[in-house]
């Protein structure tokens, strides 16, 4: 949306095909505290309205389908095809597909999502000061999730599948996890059920070599970080893609194709945030206006 408000407002035709529905992550957040000019918060739905009524305001077109598959170039044009067989040709493309939460696939965790269920601490360890927590996951990410949860939990378990010391997060990472007072590893250990029927109340967890199973009746909040995955599967044969399936970024937001850029979660795996991707969009909206303009000049007709 930050890209097509750029685009819009830069006199360029700049169509959105957002997805059905359109909106990304934050259409599953509710309160967004973090996010520049909301000093009492604003819901994640409520935002995304306003970032598309301010792009649209400024002449750019909206059309909420899938897209299944991206082809051409600069030179010969592109074509974006949806899901259900409509076409839109382009001189320019900007990839702004973000990213999907990894989650543990429980109609419980489904139902609690922004109700105590988050991927995302940095968005929402704010909501549980003097909570405890649980993190799902053994890798880096559930390792940092857990060390920024301490700033606001007394106590913040950490479910891992695996045994101990078979953490699949860096040695320093882990270190620092594994020495915080306010950590407790639960291993071999596995979350079955979110407790709770609109904010979480405990969680129902095995282990899975034992199968015993116990509830963790403190738990408040549980936090899923075993990871994303970018929206990018049907970009495949388009543009490079990295070993996680993250658009490639050669340049600031240039990617491996001539005219095609990216913005957001679908090349950024380290920030993740509402706000870096807004700035991401309006970073690929002055590269794609520039490379247009340039193009342009290019192909005008030579006068004397």
């Amino acid at each position: 949306m930050t890209a097509a408000i750029y685009s819009a407002r830069g006199e360029l035709k700049t169509l959105i095909v957002a997805g059905s529905p359109g909106g990304g992550q934050l259409l599953t957040t509710t309160d967004v505290e973090n996010f520049p000019g909301f000093p009492e918060g604003v819901l994640g739905p409520q935002l995304i309205e306003l970032f598309k009524k301010q792009a649209l305001r400024f002449g750019a077109e909206l059309v909420e389908e899938n897209v299944s598959s991206i082809n051409g170039s600069s030179e010969q044009g592109f074509v974006v095809k949806t899901e259900t067989g409509n076409t839109f040709g382009a001189k320019s493309i900007i990839l702004a597909t973000g990213a999907s939460a990894k989650w543990l696939g429980l109609d419980s965790e489904q139902k609690l999502r922004g109700k105590g269920v988050s991927a995302c601490a940095t968005c929402d360890g704010y909501f549980f000061k003097g909570k405890v927590v649980a993190v799902v996951g053994s890798g880096d990410a559930a390792m940092e999730e857990s060390l920024y949860l301490t700033k606001f939990a007394p106590k913040v378990y950490v479910v891992a599948r695996c045994k101990e010391g078979s953490l699949r997060a860096s040695k320093i990472m882990a270190h620092r996890a594994l020495v915080s007072p306010k950590i407790e590893f639960l291993y071999t250990t596995e979350v079955v059920e979110v407790i709770g029927e609109n904010k979480v109340e405990g969680l129902k967890v095995i282990n899975n070599i034992s199968q015993e199973s116990k509830i963790l009746e403190d738990v408040e909040g549980l936090f899923v970080a075993i990871g994303h995955k970018p929206n990018t599967d049907f970009l495949l044969d388009f543009v490079e893609l990295d070993a996680m399936g993250y658009i490639r970024v050669l340049d600031s937001t240039h990617t491996s194709k001539e005219g095609v850029f990216v913005a957001g979660d679908a090349a950024d795996f380290k920030y993740r945030q509402a706000v870096s991707a807004a700035g991401y969009g309006c970073m690929a909206a002055m590269d794609a206006e520039k490379f247009l303009s340039q193009k342009e000049h290019l192909e005008s007709p030579h006068t004397h």
